[in-house]
């Protein structure tokens, strides 16, 4: 049966044992002390004869019939006006459930947008138009990042195929350059590939949460690459305090070393980065700022996209994958963080990692 046969009869059987019950409190309460039979003697008037006293059974003989018609009247009436009020009840359902059906076919860009008042029915409504919008946000952003990833891990192999073509033409080929330049393009195809795997593990979040110093985490990543600075020319502070976050340690040190490694790379020539660490009793920010070039907002809204750099998509030539800050926001995002990106006054970014804090009983 259907759930709105199901409520109707289930209206119909309330309405119909309600007016039982009270025809049962009449008999009860009533009828029973009826008595059977006259107990009283009436005096006789001359001419006229004894005056007629219903007894209980004159008066089940009359109420019986009635009170099985209104019985039926009842039931009658619980069936019709059950069926429909279950209709009306169940209507919002069937908007839910269209809309289910067109998502099953795969739009997802349909939504109920159910009006009223806000009751149960509307609830699920308004969650399920906001499921949909995430799914939708989420599939076009895979869908984007495929198309992304498929291309920029086509451009390596493609170069790869070039040079194996051009020394296999080539009488005199060099053999040397030729490995160099192999073993630089392999290079940066499996940095993409560990990228898109760091990515993917930080989306499915597939990791486990214990508490992280985060002041540890800033050493390593800093050690790892102060000798890049170096080479540059770039200083590189950690002021701060200590912090503890609750995440993965080794997915924490990849986000805190993409944001280093890009503070430092899209740098000018004998400019800072700057880590800082700060806390409160129910965060803990992370927050990484360098000098550079002057940026719009506009821009920087566009550079954690994946392999976005600034305006335009990035190149063989340039350094990195394109997925640093775009692993950064993943990650943050893993651990049910904020990531803010802002340009700074005179130049540079600044990027603000805020992470739930470790609660003090896990503390190490």
């Amino acid at each position: 049966m259907s759930v709105r046969l199901k409520l109707t009869l289930s209206y119909a059987a309330v309405i119909v044992v309600t007016g039982a019950l009270l025809l049962a409190v009449v008999w009860v309460f009533l009828l029973r002390y009826v008595p059977d039979g006259v107990w009283m003697e009436w005096p006789q008037a001359p001419g006229r004869g004894s005056p007629f006293v219903p007894n209980r059974s004159d008066l089940e003989r009359a109420f019986a019939p009635r009170a099985a018609t209104m019985l039926g009247v009842l039931l009658l009436f619980g069936l019709v006006g059950g069926w429909i009020l279950a209709g009306r009840m169940l209507a919002p359902l069937t908007k839910i459930t269209e809309a289910t059906r067109e998502a099953a076919g795969g739009s997802l860009s349909h939504r109920i947008e159910l009006e009223g008042r806000g009751d149960e029915f509307r609830e699920l409504a308004d969650g399920f138009d906001d499921m949909l919008a995430r799914l939708e946000a989420q599939v076009a952003e895979q869908q984007r990042f495929a198309a992304n990833a498929s291309h920029e891990l086509r451009t390596p192999l493609a170069i790869t195929q070039t040079l194996l073509d051009v020394a296999r033409n080539d009488p005199d080929p060099d053999v040397g350059e030729l490995v160099e330049r192999l073993r630089l393009i392999n290079t940066r195809a499996i940095d993409l590939t560990e990228a898109l795997l760091v990515l993917s593990r930080a989306d499915r979040r597939s990791f486990g949460r214990e508490p992280v110093d985060l002041s540890l985490v800033v050493e390593e990543a800093v050690e790892v690459l102060l000798p890049l600075a170096e080479q540059r020319g770039l200083t590189i502070s950690t002021p701060g305090q200590q912090a503890q976050a609750l995440g993965s340690y080794a997915l924490l040190l990849q986000l805190t070393t993409n944001l280093v490694h890009n503070a430092i790379v899209h740098n000018l020539p004998g400019g800072s980065v700057t880590v800082t660490i700060a806390a409160n009793e129910k965060s803990a920010v992370l927050t990484v700022a360098n000098t550079g070039e002057e940026l719009s907002r506009e821009l920087v809204a566009t550079l954690t996209e994946p392999f976005q750099r600034g305006t335009q998509r990035i190149h063989g030539d340039q350094v990195g994958v394109g997925l640093g800050l775009a692993i950064v926001k993943s990650i943050t995002h893993a651990h049910d963080g904020h990531l803010a990106v802002l340009p700074r006054a005179g130049g540079g970014l600044r990027v603000s990692v805020e992470l739930p804090s470790a609660p003090a009983e896990v503390r190490r």
